[in-house]
């Protein structure tokens, strides 16, 4: 339901419980933590989400031997906020942690080292190395197929994980075959009105295709429809884009939903009628994106640099080349501080300062 204020309300007051009756090193305590933490990362309050699941992983630390499985939980937790946050080399050092008692701890084709292997692979995405997101996604679904029925939502989910990658990759035929695999499961594991796992989809927000199997109002179909829409944005399939991206819309404006979900297609939707230079539409589009993401993300986070960069080119069309200074160097400064010099975000941005440099 999504009702977080409900879940904190009734949590906190389990804890409160706990800390009166249980010792301080008490197991209950650190899973009261971690539940708590969980509702503030959904709310978007990461550093509140931190500091609790920090405060968790001291207890099992001090309470339970190094390897065993509720520390690669808790290192698997610390590594999500930092994701979240676009902190992604924090992230990846969480993430290994937890992978190495995994490792340790499990046998080689259990599931949560499927998950983990997953959790690696989408920081590596998100730094912008494809080639190793790749490899991590492949050992993770190779496990899936072994340990999972043949229409698992979890071997979907691999799918459009290969289908994200090869879309930033510019191989839209490999996106959208790995789409087409991913539609072929989705059709058997989900039946009308069941959203289960369906959450997962929320990390992949550019490459998903149109499921039938979700109600026809569900937030889900949201980001299915927003998303295909951009790989035929990609494709100069204007629009195309412009009908998914809109019966995404259409949806995520009535159905309660992640806000930023809702950003990502006012952005989809921007970047849409910016290439067809339909400028002040799609101005009006990045400006909604942008606010949503302002009031969710932290200041630094690598996607509001996305539209920063989206709105400086906007503004070099339209010849505004102040404008489109200030927000190529808004972008260019939050890729320094949070990406890889080599993601090919961080290049493109510079290289947009250049062309903005030359003009004035």
């Amino acid at each position: 339901m999504g009702d977080y204020s409900k879940a904190l309300e009734f949590y906190e007051k389990s804890h409160q419980i706990y800390e009166k009756a249980l010792p301080p090193n008490h197991p209950h305590l650190p899973i009261s933590y971690n539940n708590i933490g969980q509702v503030y990362n959904k709310m978007g309050n990461y550093s509140k989400a931190l500091e609790l699941y920090e405060k968790a992983h001291k207890i099992f630390e001090n309470a339970l031997p190094s390897n065993h499985s509720h520390l690669a939980i808790s290192y698997g937790n610390i590594g999500g906020v930092y994701n979240d946050m676009g902190d992604y080399s924090k992230a990846l050092e969480f993430y290994e942690k937890s992978h190495k008692i995994y490792e340790k701890a499990l046998p080689p084709n259990h599931p949560d080292l499927a998950t983990s292997h997953n959790n690696i692979g989408l920081v590596y995405n998100n730094m912008g190395d494809y080639l190793k997101a790749l490899e991590f996604y492949e050992k993770s679904h190779q496990i899936r197929e072994k340990a999972l029925p043949p229409n698992h939502p979890h071997l979907a989910g691999s799918h459009l994980n290969f289908a994200a990658c090869y879309e930033r990759m510019g191989d839209y035929a490999a996106a959208l075959k790995a789409l087409r695999s991913a539609f072929q499961i989705q059709q058997q594991a989900f039946q009308e009105g069941n959203p289960a796992f369906a959450s997962t989809y929320n990390w992949f927000g550019r490459v998903y295709r149109n499921l039938k199997t979700f109600p026809e109002k569900h937030p889900y179909q949201a980001v299915t429809y927003s998303n295909i829409g951009d790989v035929h944005r990609l494709m100069s399939n204007y629009e195309k884009a412009l009908a998914f991206h809109q019966k995404a819309l259409n949806i995520q404006e009535n159905v309660h939903c992640n806000p930023l979900e809702c950003a990502t297609t006012y952005i989809n939707l921007g970047e849409t009628y910016r290439e067809m230079k339909n400028y002040s539409t799609a101005l009006t589009y990045f400006e909604k994106g942008l606010e949503i993401r302002e009031k969710k993300l932290p200041k630094n986070h690598p996607h509001l640099a996305v539209v920063f960069h989206n709105m400086a080119k906007l503004y070099l069309s339209t010849r505004q080349y102040n404008m489109a200074m200030k927000n190529t160097q808004q972008a260019v400064e939050i890729a320094q501080e949070k990406l890889p010099s080599t993601h090919p975000h961080f290049l493109e941005y510079k290289e947009t300062f250049e062309k903005i440099r030359k003009k004035m």
